[in-house]
């Protein structure tokens, strides 16, 4: 059955109707006024987004950080004026930056009306952080999809973990609009392919198939079977011929509820810019400010006065709040109740969910950070972090995560853990396969549940990757990304597998602390770091090849990684150069001080693995590290150059890879590309002749 060529109106007399229509003028409205957006998509999922609301979605406006609340993605986050729609409608309450509710609204009428404008809280895609309700940052397409497989899988750890008979702490389910846009991404098939597996039942994803595209009809690229494809999957997949039946709609979602062992898709067939006069059901619907002759138009076939610009009927916002809180608050009220009955008869789990819930470690985790004794031959970083990771992980429960199918070599395994599996749900070692795009969205996910995830690859994988790295810094969470095989010490496997540019890469993502440890202990203070932090995600970049120890009675402690940078060690009296190193050159620098000094040439070594910690250092730290007064400064690293210039400084060089490497054994790659002893002293000399 074909979708109407014209919306049903509110001449069929009703609230829902009333609201409806409330939601897509106010869409239309707002994009018109901000002269930019996509009115389209809203308009014509209304009906769908007004039904999951008002009768499905466990939600309360007035405590919108309810813990069991179910959560609801847009993932078409271009779509956002749908989302800001409903959050006005439902009156939901905001909650402020320290976590406090403000009794203000989250979305007004008037951030609204400043729809894309400087300082609203509605941006043209919606924001985590910056307007309370929306649960994710979308917009990029896929990455809301496989953030909803990530709030899923830690529901069901959670519920697992924290679940009592009689004690359903944690039951909610995770709602997720997606678009023709969202399915033709890649991310979206790697998160389904891994739902399917994981038979995530408390996942439901609506998938609006307008059949357009900003270029035209999906026809021009994409004629697949989607339902079949899902079904291979192992979703359930039910279809909605009609976005505007409103009640078939409702009956394919108490089917979702019945499912109990897979994941569900609900295909909705929707018309884009329902009711414009001639933009319909075009491409011209998608995007773009429609003009006012347009907009009146889609009023007239509404139902709705012509001239009238944001309106808000008070009864459809009466019934909207009225039904989504209606049941929402005494759900809520409910649990709260059970809560306080939780705590009287699981005492240690509540203190447990408590630091969970507020974000904060228990218990004295930082006394299982290993100390490593000074060893010449040295461990590679990577199996360094494997031994930090299991000694802090018994004190961290909810620290949790894996690799894309790489946890042998990146060490990422937690010992006598159970894997996280579709039966064993509370297992906390991941297996995410060769996914890495969605394995990054899927912990941003987690993180946004509570969860501490980690993901673990090779560092040259990071570029498969980067889309969600860059959102965890844009959303601020604590996600650990833990990248192994880091340099051309990779060998043999050759330049396809040896990262150059990726250092320089994630350095340039604002938020996010790359760490590059130089030895076993500035590997302990660069997990331990990794955890302090709240507010930003963290990539940690660990050697395949063994880094010596370095003996930290003669040099400074490894401590001094909390700040980023540090004087590791120095000659006595004024130095005549600065040698700076990270990770494996980390000891090759020491060696050049100590053979530099021997003959008489006064060095300073600073160890840098963190460039976004030194930056955050006053300014009198960061030059009693890298004074003024010393010009002649060697940054030795086995990555790209770029960026190195703001701390060796015109004067300064570095021996760095201006190349892709090549397949051979290390020692012949540290001979060709100038990683050596002889190479960094000489380098070092002329450095200091030359002042």
């Amino acid at each position: 059955m074909k979708p109407p060529a014209r919306p049903h109106t509110r001449e069929d007399g009703s609230l829902e109707r009333l609201a409806i229509d409330t939601i897509r003028t106010l869409a239309m409205d707002a994009v018109q006024k901000a002269n930019s957006g996509h009115p389209g998509t809203p308009m014509a999922l209304a009906p769908v987004a007004h039904t999951l609301w008002t009768r499905f979605l466990r939600y309360d406006p007035e405590m919108p950080d309810w813990p069991n609340r179910d959560r609801f993605v847009l993932s078409c986050g271009h779509a956002s004026m749908l989302l800001y729609a409903l959050l006005h409608l439902a009156n939901v309450r905001e909650i402020d930056a320290q976590g406090r509710m403000t009794g203000q609204p989250a979305v007004s009428l008037d951030d609204i009306r400043h729809f894309r404008q400087l300082g609203s809280r509605t941006p043209g895609h919606p924001e985590f952080r910056m307007t309370t309700g929306v649960e994710t940052t979308t917009g990029p397409l896929g990455q809301g999809c496989a953030n909803s497989v990530g709030m899923a899988i830690a529901l069901r750890w959670l519920a697992k973990t924290f679940n009592r008979d009689g004690f359903p702490l944690f039951d909610g389910d995770v709602y997720t609009i997606c678009s023709d846009g969202d399915m033709m991404e890649g991310v979206t098939s790697e998160a389904a392919s891994l739902a399917g597996h994981l038979r995530l039942s408390n996942l439901c994803w609506i998938y609006d198939s307008n059949r357009i595209t900003i270029e035209g009809g999906t026809d021009l690229t994409f004629d697949e079977d989607v339902a079949a494809r899902f079904v291979a999957y192992g979703w359930q997949v039910a279809v909605v011929e009609d976005a505007e039946d409103t009640e078939a709609f409702a009956r394919t979602l108490e089917t979702y509820r019945a499912v109990d062992d897979r994941p569900m898709l609900v295909i909705v067939r929707s018309v884009i810019g329902i009711g414009f006069p001639t933009r319909a059901g075009t491409r011209k619907a998608h995007s773009d400010a429609p003009g006012e002759e347009e907009i009146r138009g889609a009023k007239r076939s509404y139902g709705w006065p012509e001239d009238a610009s944001f309106l808000v009927p008070e009864e459809a916002r009466r019934s909207f709040s009225g039904a989504i809180g209606g049941r929402g608050k005494p759900l809520r009220q409910q649990w709260e109740k059970m809560l306080a009955h939780y705590r009287a008869a699981y005492p240690d789990l509540a203190v447990l969910f408590d630091a969970l819930c507020e974000g904060r470690m228990v218990g004295d985790w930082q006394d299982a950070l290993p100390n490593f004794t000074p060893d010449a031959k040295g461990i590679a970083s990577r199996d360094a972090g494997g031994k930090v990771l299991n000694a802090i992980a018994a004190k961290i429960p909810w620290l949790i995560g894996g690799a894309a199918d790489l946890s042998p070599s990146t060490k990422t395994e937690i010992k006598d853990a159970a894997s996280l599996e579709a039966m064993t749900p509370s297992g906390r070692n991941m297996h995410f396969g060769i996914r890495e795009h969605a394995m990054g969205a899927i912990a941003n996910g987690m993180a946004l549940t509570y969860l501490r995830p980690y993901t673990a690859t090779f560092l040259v994988f990071s570029d498969y990757m980067r889309p969600p790295i860059r959102l965890a810094a844009i959303m601020k969470l604590p996600v650990i990304f833990v990248f192994t095989h880091d340099s051309i010490g990779v060998g043999e496997d050759g330049p396809t597998h040896q990262p150059i540019e990726q250092l320089a890469a994630l350095r340039a993502i604002p938020g996010l602390d790359v760490i590059r440890p130089g030895d076993a202990n500035e590997t302990a203070v660069a997990w331990k770091m990794a955890l302090h932090a709240t507010d930003h995600p963290t990539a940690l970049i660990f050697s395949r090849q063994s880094i010596p120890t370095l003996d930290r009675r003669r040099y400074v402690d490894a401590g001094g990684l909390e700040k980023g940078g540090y004087v590791l060690a120095e000659s006595e009296g004024t130095a005549d150069i600065i040698l700076i190193g990270t990770g494996s050159e980390l000891p090759l620098v020491v060696a050049a001080h100590e053979r530099l000094t021997g003959e008489g040439i006064r060095s300073r070594v600073v160890s840098l693995p963190s460039w976004y910690l030194f930056e955050q250092q006053s300014e009198a730290y960061r030059q009693s590290v890298l004074p003024r007064g010393v010009r002649a400064r060697l940054a030795v690293e086995q990555g790209g150059a770029l960026g190195w210039d703001r701390y060796v400084g015109t004067d300064g060089a570095s021996i760095t890879m201006s190349t892709f490497g090549a397949s051979a054994p290390i020692a012949a790659l540290q001979e060709k590309f100038g990683f050596t002893l002889d190479a960094v002293c000489l380098a070092a000399r002329k450095l200091v002749e030359g002042r």
